[in-house]
């Protein structure tokens, strides 16, 4: 079984290091890091949630927002795999240094190592007969994972594996059985995600046996076509031999180029001390690998560097504390707050280069970074948003990262951007999301003028998968473009994010257009069945219609991973104006609790992230977290409060199987965090947040300049969801919503909560959350 191991005290690292430190080393780390005894709260972190089921997490060692996620891979094909590993696998393929946290597309799985034993094999051998190949059975029995480490037995050959790591390096420790026979390493570049089959374009590959150092790197045309990546490997033992493989055939030479290269790597094991790897990865070269290697592990101490990427983690996950929770909601929190650290991922050197998206070298200013794994679609939905609270620091970084993106990009603004290359998965521009959210929340160090330029040529000039036609038609016909009814909605919330970002920079002409197309989501509004569905070119409706079908034909669907019923309600910036077109709040709540009540089934080619389900609302996919919030727009914020409530108990649990489906790079996770905390941005882009029902006590969230927000909940039971009342600072509040200006300088949020619904708080149609329309 995982456990979640802490180790405060010298005993236990020494134990899992075979290194003897100094008395009270650990603690003195987390001390480093402003933690006081006795608040270690990585201990709450249960890395296996989500490793089961959909949610397609990984089990090994990063740092927060770190390059390298040194995990085990247990198979590199199928969509259960996309992180490289499933708990409900047997077998271990090896160890690989970059991994995606969550997502519904596979890639990475970068630079295999694999300790052995016995005959050198190169094939991975099948999960089935693991013996065919280098794979090793495992038990979970055997198993440990942390923030920043992990460890496994390996039970084929007896080698226990330990894995921790930096921001752009990975450290390994094996320790071998004693006089183990012919011990090696293999270094598989041929080892990725296979889709598609066989990705590796090309790759280089040299060892340097006198330094004990492996480079190489290679460009991989998997979901991120084109992507470009380094290493430089060093091991602490000496080489007996080393053997370059091409093609799974040995070359005489020490230094080789192909698609298929493997080195296997001969050494003999000291006498009772482990084996020692450490590898550098970079977009940019081997060079800068070998630099990144250098500046973040300078020594072979590996308790050190498993004591410093803990006391990372206990920095980053102490900066939300809870109080009032039970374990398992303990676990759920902290491990929810881990995952929103594991993405996006830096993808930068020490030398402050980067690989930029026109594939070229860029060097960042002092104080910049480059990131990776953008999952906009998702994220700017609430991990963003969270991220202006207590990450408030790295804002201003992702934003400008994001406009050199756009600029540098042939593909122009950053849909889903994965080191150095555009996946274009999902719909809608996003990244204008993200960037509007930060320019009214004030954040400085941004250019307005050129994120708008950037922003703006997306908006109002590029014909991007039906904008144009959204631009000149007022929606998307579904005969000309798939997907046409979730994009008229996309791009309804891009309008409205770039006219926040023209009004600051007094573009108001382009405002009067922005806002008016923002509304184009009522073009599409069909006052006759109350569904938002599909239009063809002529203006007329779509047949044949089911609200619970994908789309009127089999060429394409009109909803992206949803159908009618979820996306009907998927307008965040506009609600007011939806409760019109409805005619009024009677009728939309009607179809709101519809939703939430109709039959869960589904068509046989609805995509499987159609998940945890609740009637027709699905949790387990991101384009409705917002949707249990509406309730509060439409005066009934009682409702709300038994929704979220049901789905923060029931649809999260501490378990491998613990999420409704894929986490997205945080996204999942975010939901759970800002929900338990009693806080939703339903619309990130005008800075305010809806109030729901706080899950804890009492929670303490760190903002910057050593601010603070505390959430209080005043309650004689757990189970009191409904919010009687709620005062800010002290003053009583006549609405459950609140702006971000009036939390970010420093703020208490008191919530008293009682057993009955309070039906008049939040009724009155004035005190209703911001709309366009309102």
């Amino acid at each position: 079984m995982v456990t979640r191991r802490t180790f405060l005290g010298t005993l236990s690292l020494a134990a899992c290091s075979n290194v003897a430190l100094p008395r009270g080393f650990a603690q003195r780390m987390l001390q480093a890091a402003g933690v006081a005894d006795g608040e270690d709260v990585t201990r709450h972190v249960n890395i296996i949630i989500g490793t089961g089921g959909h949610g397609h997490c990984f089990p090994g060692a990063t740092v927060p927002f770190g390059a390298v996620q040194l995990s085990p891979d247990t198979y590199d094909d199928g969509w259960d795999w996309c992180a490289g590993y499933h708990r409900s696998d047997s077998s271990i393929m090896g160890f690989s240094h970059t991994h995606l946290s969550g997502t519904g597309c596979g890639d990475l799985l970068d630079i295999l190592v694999m300790p052995r034993t016995g005959d050198v094999k190169l094939e991975p051998g099948t999960r089935e007969n693991p013996e065919r190949g280098y794979r090793s059975r495992f038990s979970h029995d055997d198993e440990t994972a942390e923030p920043g480490y992990y460890s496994v037995l390996l039970k084929d050959t007896g080698i226990h594996a330990e894995l921790t790591a930096t921001e752009r390096t990975g450290f390994h420790q094996y320790t071998f059985p004693a006089q183990a026979q012919n011990a090696h390493f293999v270094v598989d570049l041929i080892h990725a995600y296979q889709s598609p089959k066989h990705p590796v374009r090309e790759a280089e590959l040299t060892i340097d046996p006198d330094n004990r150092i492996v480079t190489g790197g290679r460009t991989v045309n998997s979901w991120a076509p084109g992507r470009q990546i380094y290493f430089a490997m060093e091991f602490s033992a000496p080489f007996t031999k080393a053997q370059l493989y091409s093609d799974r055939q040995p070359i005489d030479s020490k230094t080789t180029k192909g698609n298929a290269l493997q080195a296997v790597l001969h050494l003999d094991p000291p006498a009772g001390k482990p084996v020692h790897v450490r590898c550098g990865i970079s977009a940019v070269s081997t060079a800068n690998a070998l630099k990144n290697l250098r500046a973040e592990q300078s020594d072979w101490d590996f308790a050190a560097a498993r004591a410093k990427a803990k006391a990372s983690w206990q920095r980053e996950l102490s900066r939300i504390r809870i109080d009032g929770a039970t374990s398992d909601q303990q676990a759920i929190f902290y491990s929810s707050l881990y995952h929103m650290m594991c993405a996006p991922t830096l993808m930068d050197d020490v030398t402050g280069e980067y690989r930029g998206m026109d594939g070229q070298v860029h060097t960042l200013a002092a104080g910049e970074h480059n990131y990776s794994s953008f999952s906009l679609w998702d994220t700017f939905r609430s991990l963003h948003p969270a991220f202006t609270l207590f990450q408030p620091a790295r804002v201003p970084s992702m934003v400008n990262c994001l406009v050199a993106m756009a600029e540098q990009s042939p593909a122009g603004m950053p849909v889903w951007p994965l080191q150095g290359e555009e996946t274009g998965t999902m719909t809608g521009y996003h990244s204008a999301s993200v960037m509007a959210e930060a320019c009214v929340k004030n954040f400085s160090g941004i250019d307005w003028e050129r994120a708008y330029k950037v922003m703006r040529k997306r908006n109002m000039e590029d014909d991007y998968r039906g904008l144009g036609l959204y631009r000149k038609d007022g929606y998307i016909p579904a005969d000309l473009e798939e997907e046409s009814v979730s994009k008229t909605l996309e791009y309804d919330y891009g309008d409205w994010s770039c006219a926040h970002v023209a009004k600051k920079l007094g573009r108001n002409d382009d405002v009067a257009i922005q806002l008016k197309r923002s509304q184009n989501y009522q073009h599409l509004f069909d006052k006759k069945t109350l569904f938002v569905r599909a239009k063809i070119a002529n203006g007329e409706w779509a047949t044949p219609f089911d609200p619970k079908e994908m789309g009127h034909s089999k060429k394409w669907r009109d909803y992206t991973e949803s159908n009618a019923w979820q996306t009907t309600f998927g307008v965040q910036h506009d609600i007011k104006g939806l409760i019109d077109q409805f005619g009024g709040r009677e009728v939309f709540l009607t179809k709101l609790d519809s939703l939430f009540n109709q039959s869960s089934e589904l068509p046989a080619d609805a995509p499987p992230d159609i998940a945890g389900l609740i009637g027709q609302y699905a949790h387990g996919n991101e384009p409705y977290h917002h949707i249990a919030y509406m309730y509060v727009y439409a005066g009934v914020p009682y409702k709300a409060q038994e929704r979220i409530r049901f789905i923060l108990d029931t649809l999260y649990h501490n378990d491998p199987d613990g999420l409704a489906g894929n986490e997205d790079c945080g996204q999942m996770s975010a939901w759970y965090v800002m929900s338990a905390l009693g806080l939703y941005a339903v619309d990130p882009v005008s800075g305010t947040y809806v109030l729901g029902t706080p899950l804890f006590e009492g929670a303490k969230v760190s903002l910057s300049g050593g601010k603070s927000l505390s959430v209080e909940a005043k309650r004689s039971s757990p189970s009191q969801k409904y919010v009687q009342s709620v005062a800010l600072n002290g003053k009583s509040l006549d609405r459950l919503w609140v702006r971000h200006s009036e939390l970010v300088d420093g703020a208490t949020l008191t919530f008293t909560m009682g057993d009955q619904p309070n039906h008049q708080l939040g009724a009155d149609p004035k005190v209703a959350p911001p709309s366009l329309t309102a």
